[in-house]
Parts: structure tokens; sequence; C-alpha cells
């Protein structure tokens, strides 16, 4: 394979895998092991786009337009010093997701994913002020994280999934190296750090 494809593969994932997605997969994921996949089809779909609205719409769109407001390519984006900002506007998107399913009586489990991609954001940008920290590890590990406390409260096997979560996040990882975005330390430490983070802010919400 060319090194045009394997950059242009490694851009593919990166985007596929986007950090955002991170309450999305955690709702599916939901939906499929729990009893919440017998609830009426339409409140699941209701349930499922505003989340994506809310955390992945939104906050892709404010972030573009705030790096192409500023002539920045992605690449300049993705320097430790210019993530502030996009961690805000994720961090605000978030937050307004929150309150929606919380003004919505949305169930208890549906609510802590979020909660969980929350904390996640936040302790990544606090980490960023001093060290960059790979966000698209930190979200799959987050995934990781979750399906370990549900598999626990729900009692199914989860050791299928979680061999391809991690085959997938050493796919995602090698990628954001092989685009130069972070190094091994940094795509390891955010995935340990974002499995850590929504396995006990599941539990504990």
């Amino acid at each position: 394979m060319s090194e045009r494809k394997i950059i242009m593969a490694a851009k593919v994932l990166s985007v596929c895998f986007n950090p955002f997605y991170l309450p999305v997969f955690g709702l599916a994921m939901l939906f499929m092991f729990s009893s919440m996949k017998h609830m009426p089809a339409i409140y699941i779909a209701k349930i499922m786009v505003m989340v994506y609205l809310c955390t992945v719409l939104l906050p892709t769109l404010l972030i573009r337009r705030y790096r192409r407001y500023q002539g920045w390519s992605l690449w300049e984006l993705g320097l430790r010093e210019r993530r502030i900002v996009p961690y805000a506007i994720a961090i605000m998107c978030y937050c307004l997701c929150f309150y929606m399913m919380n003004m919505g009586r949305v169930p208890h489990f549906m609510i802590s994913i979020v909660v969980a991609a929350l904390v996640i954001q936040v302790v990544c940008a606090i980490i960023n002020l001093f060290w960059k920290i790979s966000t698209h590890t930190a979200a799959l590990g987050g995934v990781a994280g979750a399906l370990l406390v549900f598999s626990a409260i729900l009692r199914f096997n989860p050791v299928w999934w979680l061999c391809v979560i991690i085959l997938l996040g050493g796919m995602l990882g090698t990628s954001r190296m092989i685009l130069r975005q972070h190094t091994l330390s940094q795509v390891v430490c955010g995935f340990l750090l974002g499995a850590v983070l929504a396995f006990f802010a599941i539990l504990k919400f």
C-alpha cells in the first residue's frame, strides 16, 4: 500500500471515530443489550437524534466555523495551545444535551452515558493545558469502560465486544500517529483514561 493510501485510510478512520460519537455509540450499545431495546422505536429514534444533534452535529459545526474564522487547517487546530476553544465548545454542547435529557425525563442509564462523555471532555481539556492527550482514543476507551459497567449491571459477556473495541483502539491510535497528531504515549494514555473515567462516571452517577 502506498504512503498516500495509508494517510487517506488514517484520515478516514479518524473521521469515522470522531470523539463526539461516544454518547451515540454508548446509547446504541445500551439499546442493544438492555431491556430498553423494547421501548417504542419512535422514542428511541427521538433520543438518538437529540443526542446526535447536541453531541455530534452542533459541536462539529461550531468548531468548523471557529477553525475557518481563524484560518487554520485541521492540523493547525490540533496544536495543543489551539484546542482550548474547541474543548470549551464541546463541553457546552454536552452540558446542553445533559440539560435537555434531564428536562425530558430521559431514563437514568441514558443520561449516565452523556455524563461519562462530559467527564472525559472536561478531564481531557484540563490535561491539555499541560500535555496533549488524544481525545479520539479517550472516547473509544470510554466506550470500553461503559461496556464493562453495563456488562456487570446487565449480566452479559462483553469479551468479544471488548476485543473489537481494543482492536479499533489500536487502529485509531495508529492512525493518529500516522497523521502526526499524537505520540504513542498520548494515544495509550487517552484510551486508558477514557476507560477509567467512563467506568466510574457511569458506576457512580
